[in-house]
């Protein structure tokens, strides 16, 4: 399967969400063709979820929600987690979107472990 230049994926997931009235915005931008995505989800109420991409057993780019292996649903974990991941990949895309719904926009499998 042909992925999406990471720059195009994270544009589209921005352009998604701010069709759906919510907002979204670039934390930290990666490498444009290859790196991975973090996206956090700001439910504006303290609390948040974190996804980030993974593959399944058929070879396909799925996400992960963290909430099952301890980060979030406290906004602190969330942010916390954030931090580690920006300190250890600078290729990586960290992308916020703040919705009271807590939608993640994100169009790929989700899965919750």
């Amino acid at each position: 399967m042909v992925r999406l230049p990471s720059k195009l994926w994270v544009e589209a997931l921005i352009r998604s969400a701010e069709v759906a009235g919510a907002s979204a915005f670039v934390v930290q931008k990666g490498d444009a063709s290859r790196g991975d995505t973090l996206i956090k989800v700001s439910r504006l109420d303290g609390t948040a979820a974190a996804y980030t991409p993974s593959t399944n057993l058929e070879g396909e780019r799925i996400f992960r929600d963290l909430t099952a292996q301890g980060v979030g649903p406290d906004e602190a974990s969330v942010d916390a987690y954030v931090k580690r991941a920006r300190e250890r990949d600078s290729d990586l895309w960290v992308v916020e979107i703040e919705d009271k719904q807590g939608r993640h926009f994100i169009t790929e499998d989700v899965e919750t472990d």
